[in-house]
């Protein structure tokens, strides 16, 4: 077998998708890119297991076939090269590869395609159609509050919610929730499920530079993305997503509305001297200011500082995990946030004041920590 294609292509290609590969992998043939070629078009492959992702190219070539070339030296390769026509001889015999640039040859050896795993197949499934920018959108707002924690599976997922009215995508931790829905969206029949965050995180990336539309097919067990050349298909995160909605307070009628960046920029000043594990800061709202401080009792360190905010409701002390309203604010796009409260005790629920999208709602829930006052 034996084919040509431009080093900038590949490379460019096999970036987009060896997020995917992991450093440890139970199968030694994961540590590899499938190359198969099929009426001089290449497909390129990686997995691991539960993610599976592939681009399609053209290549000069005159046969078809299949193998299985090693991830980390190719990619290594590829990024020394200026743009250049590269032929690959492959001998079927052997999995043997041979590499030929303007500069000289490279060898190395492949695996057998056929035992790389096969892509999983999504019988029966639903879909959906969704622009791409609305996705990456989607992911940007609800990745950061995803959970880490093993023995809560579902939590380390967003969870996707698609009814005939809108749809709506959910990312919690239990110390923080973000809700984001779309208006515009809607499916055909009304069903649910959680994708993990490592394909989030790939789709995130790939998805910034694509402006077509994104076809999204599922099924009980697997969800595939498939856009342009990409489709990314990903074994869907197992268990009952808990009733999110049940724990955003309704009534909250101390509001604290002030300018975005202000605040951003406030909260990391501040927090630099909180407390290194709690990352404890107050906020004390009196009238329209808003005073921000933080104190670290073990280092004697302290800081405060003053806002101009506009506030409806009774004066108030609540303290929160500075680290988590930065991440909020941070991938939040208005002008201005509200901030809405009922109690010390309980949860603050942070909404832009200025709509990017008429038919976009985002809602971002922080819990409160204890002040020992």
């Amino acid at each position: 077998m034996k084919f040509i294609i431009s080093s900038s292509t590949l490379l460019k290609k096999l970036q987009q998708i060896s997020g995917v590969l992991n450093t440890n992998n139970t199968l030694p043939i994961l540590d590899n890119f499938l190359f198969e070629i099929s009426e001089s078009e290449l497909t390129v492959t990686a997995s691991d297991l539960e993610t599976t992702i592939s681009t399609k190219t053209s290549v000069e070539s005159k046969e078809d076939g299949v193998i299985a070339i090693p991830a980390k030296l190719l990619l290594d390769t590829l990024k020394t090269f200026p743009n250049q026509p590269l032929t690959f001889s492959i001998n079927d015999a052997d999995f043997g590869i041979e590499i030929s640039s303007d500069q000289g040859k490279y060898k190395l050896s492949g695996l057998n395609g056929d035992e790389f795993p096969k892509v999983p197949q999504i019988n029966d499934p639903s879909s959906i159609t969704i622009a791409a920018s609305i996705i990456e959108n989607a992911i940007s707002k609800t990745l950061f509050a995803t959970g880490n924690d093993e023995l809560r599976p579902v939590m380390s997922g967003v969870f996707f919610e698609l009814n005939n009215d809108d749809v709506t995508f959910v990312a919690t931790d239990a110390h923080k929730l973000v809700k984001y829905r779309r208006a515009d969206l809607k499916a055909k029949t009304g069903s649910s499920f959680i994708f993990p965050k490592k394909p989030l995180t790939l789709l995130k990336t790939i998805l910034s530079n694509v402006n077509e539309d994104v076809v999204i097919n599922y099924n009980e067990t697997n969800a595939a993305f498939e856009f342009e050349t990409t489709k990314l298909i990903s074994r869907l995160i197992d268990g009952k997503y808990p009733n999110y909605n049940a724990v955003i307070p309704i009534e909250n009628p101390n509001v604290l509305t002030v300018t975005r960046t202000s605040f951003l920029n406030s909260l990391k000043r501040v927090s630099i001297f909180s407390n290194k594990t709690t990352h404890q800061i107050k906020l004390k709202i009196t009238g329209s200011e808003l005073n921000i401080s933080a104190e670290d009792l073990d280092f004697s360190n302290e800081a405060t500082e003053r806002l101009t905010c506009q506030y409806e409701g009774e004066d108030m002390e609540i303290g929160f995990n500075a680290a988590f309203l930065i991440e909020m604010l941070t991938n939040l796009t208005s002008e201005n946030v509200s901030i809405a409260m009922s109690a010390p005790n309980r949860a603050g629920i942070l909404t832009p004041v200025e709509k990017e999208d008429e038919n976009e709602e985002v809602l971002m829930l922080v819990m409160p920590v204890m002040l020992n006052n």
